[in-house]
């Protein structure tokens, strides 16, 4: 792992060479600033960014680095507009917004594996995506990725949304319905609900996409004009954030503490969270064929997510288009 990200490092001039050291008499380079948008609120989730900052990988790139968190949809807007300089985002998000006229692109995975999944009950009987029809399930609102995902599982037994009772939950409660009885099923993360939930005693199955239709994980996403205007910095975040995934897939337990230092509230149930991580480790590395397969990005997964979208009855797609609008490689070593 060490040798994978020391290399990396190099690629992109995050470690100077003997023939590069500066002489005594240069005066230090400015940080470059970039401001970070990670999800909804500051979790375990987000461990590698916070061990990269911790560990100094971003200070050891030239970079001054601040984290924002926001939801999905408004952080892509900030991207577009430069307000932030880098995020992390899905295909359910930038699609649509690409579709739209929106310069954003996705430039590193970070989940291999799709994370949303719709959750039930061991003992409900539903066990296919056919067994929805006529249940209900409890989701936190009609838009996102937990809302596309929905629609594309429905999709792939010939169902859609009005061969279910769809049951809204706007303050995220749809897992605490589902474990209460009040719905048959629920969407939610693999690496977070199906968790919770087993740790309370409460046995869950999980209903994924990527098991009849993959979909892109989420994975760094930028604005095409900070790409442009940033992008030595950009490749240098990139690869000091993978380093630090790296770390943690070797070792959780860095990862653990570096979050509870930027969040002291999580440490009240250090278990739940070194769960929440290792399983949060599985969907990073799901799909990658090896640990040196990080951050790499998946064209079929890519196409397969544009023609799911475009195909779907309530489509959020406003106009075709391609792969190559989609995704760059000018993050990646």
């Amino acid at each position: 792992m060490a040798s994978l990200a020391l290399a990396a490092l190099l690629l992109v001039g995050l470690v100077p060479t003997a023939s590069a050291q500066p002489g005594a008499s240069e005066a230090p380079q400015a940080p470059t600033t970039l401001t970070v948008g990670l999800g909804y609120i500051p979790n375990v989730q987000f461990a590698q960014f916070y061990l990269a900052e911790d560990a100094g990988y971003y200070e050891a790139a030239g970079l001054d680095v601040t984290f924002q968190n926001k939801v999905d949809p408004e952080l892509i807007t900030l991207l577009a507009q430069g307000t932030v300089d880098v995020g992390i985002a899905d295909g359910t998000s930038l699609i649509p917004a690409v579709s739209q006229g929106i310069p954003v692109v996705y430039g590193a995975t970070i989940y291999g594996t799709f994370p949303n999944v719709v959750l039930t009950r061991a003992d409900s009987g539903i066990e296919v995506p056919a067994d929805l029809a006529g249940r209900s399930i409890g989701v936190p609102g009609r838009f996102g990725s937990s809302w596309i995902h929905l629609q594309a599982l429905l999709a792939s037994a010939g169902l859609t949304t009005d061969d279910v009772e769809v049951v809204t939950y706007p303050r995220f409660g749809q897992a605490i319905a589902l474990a209460e009885g009040q719905v048959d099923a629920a969407t939610g993360y693999i690496n977070n609900e199906p968790v919770q939930l087993a740790r309370d005693g409460i046995a869950v199955d999980v209903l994924a996409v990527d098991d009849v239709a993959p979909l892109p994980g989420p994975g760094l996403v930028v604005g095409r004009s900070t790409l442009e205007s940033k992008g030595q910095a950009l490749r240098a975040f990139t690869a000091a954030t993978l380093r630090a995934m790296a770390d943690i897939a070797a070792d959780p337990q860095v990862g653990l503490e570096a979050t509870f230092r930027h969040v002291p509230e999580l440490a009240a149930d250090p278990e739940t969270q070194l769960a929440v991580l290792e399983a949060t480790i599985d969907a990073w590395m799901g799909g990658r064929g090896g640990p040196e397969r990080i951050g790499a990005i998946d064209r079929d997964a890519w196409q397969s997510a544009v023609d799911i979208m475009t195909a779907l009855p309530d489509s959020v797609v406003a106009a075709p288009v391609t792969v190559d609008d989609l995704i760059t490689d000018a993050l990646l070593p």
